[in-house]
C-alpha cells in the first residue's frame, strides 16, 4: 500500500519559499547496505515527494540520507542534483571521506552531514567532532540525532561543535520532557549560542501522549519558538518510513498542527523560509 501522496490541502497555506528539510529519496532498484533497515517497498521516490511538494505548497526541499543506504549517498545525491536549487542534501561523510569527495559533492548540492546515534546510524557521536573538521570549511552544517533525554551527558561535545547544527526531530526526547526540566533548559541554552537549531519533525515518533494532538510535543516546541524563532525549522519527514504505511500520519493535517502551534506571522515566515535559507541556501 503507498504512502498517502495527496488528498485536502493544508488548511493554512505556506509561505511562498517554503522549505521542507528533512525527507528521504528511496530507489527500489538500489538495494539497502549491511547494517541499515531495509528500502521501503511503497511510494517513496523523487516523483512521489514532487507530488507532495506540490499537495502541501512547499517549494524547496532539504534531502536526508536515510539510514538504509548507510554511507553509499548515491541515490540522495542524483535525486538532489535532479533538482538543481530547489534542493539540498545532507550526506553521511565518515572519518574516511576525502576532501576530493566532499568537494565533488558539495557541487552536486550537499550541504550537511547526518550524525545518528539512535539504532542503525551510520556515523555516531563519537565520530561527529571528526566529521565536523571535515565539514567546516565547506560551510556545511551537521544534524545531530540522539535521545534527548542524555544531552546533559553530551553537552560538551555539542559545544565543541564548530557551525551550525541541528537537533532533529524537536531533541527527540524519549519520551518528551517538561518544559522546566533540566534537560529542555540546556536546549535552550544551546539555541542561545547562535549556531544551534531545533527542527520541527516527526513528533509521532517520540510524543507519549500520541495523535492527534501530540500535546507533550507540542508544549516543549511551543517554548522553543517562543525563546527562539530564528532558531526553527521545519520538515514532513516524508516518507514516515519508522512505522508501516498504514500508520503514516496525513501530511497536510500534520503540518496544519504545526501550524497550530505558531504565534504569528513572522514566526511563520521565519520557521519556513527564512531559517531554512540561512542554513542551506546561503553559499
Amino acid at each position: 500500500m503507498a504512502r498517502q501522496l495527496n488528498g485536502q490541502a493544508p488548511n493554512i497555506a505556506l509561505p511562498k519559499g517554503s522549505i521542507d528539510t528533512h525527507i528521504h529519496i528511496y530507489d527500489a532498484q538500489h538495494p539497502n547496505l549491511p547494517g541499515g533497515p531495509n528500502i521501503p517497498n511503497d511510494a517513496a521516490s523523487l516523483e512521489d515527494y514532487q507530488q507532495v511538494m506540490k499537495w502541501l505548497g512547499i517549494d524547496k526541499v532539504v534531502i536526508t540520507q536515510p539510514n538504509a543506504y548507510q554511507t553509499d549517498n548515491q541515490v540522495l545525491l542524483n535525486a538532489v542534483q535532479s533538482m538543481g536549487d530547489k534542493a539540498r542534501g545532507i550526506v553521511v561523510v565518515t572519518p574516511d571521506t576525502t576532501e576530493a569527495e566532499l568537494e565533488k559533492w558539495h557541487q552536486m548540492g550537499a550541504r550537511g552531514a547526518r550524525i545518528m546515534q539512535l539504532t542503525q546510524g551510520a556515523v555516531r557521536l563519537k565520530d561527529l567532532l571528526s566529521v565536523n573538521d571535515k565539514i567546516a570549511s565547506f560551510g556545511w552544517s551537521c544534524i545531530v540525532q540522539f535521545n534527548g533525554r542524555e544531552i546533559l551527558e553530551h553537552a560538551s561535545l555539542l559545544d565543541k561543535i564548530k557551525g551550525n547544527f541541528s537537533l532533529d526531530h524537536h531533541g527527540k526526547f524519549l519520551p518528551p520532557v517538561k518544559t522546566n526540566s533540566t534537560e529542555f533548559k540546556h536546549l535552550l541554552k544551546l539555541l542561545d549560542k547562535g549556531n544551534c537549531y531545533y527542527k520541527i519533525a516527526a513528533c509521532y515518533e517520540s510524543s507519549a501522549n500520541g495523535g492527534p494532538d501530540y500535546a507533550d510535543i507540542a508544549e516543549m516546541t511551543k517554548a522553543a519558538m517562543k525563546h527562539a524563532p530564528e532558531r526553527i525549522i521545519w520538515a514532513s519527514n516524508w516518507p514516515h518510513v519508522s512505522g508501516t504505511p498504514e500508520q503514516a500520519p496525513n501530511d497536510a493535517r500534520l503540518l496544519d498542527l504545526v501550524q497550530s502551534w505558531i504565534p504569528d506571522e513572522s514566526t511563520r515566515q521565519a520557521i519556513f523560509v527564512d531559517n531554512p535559507v540561512r542554513l542551506y541556501w546561503q553559499d
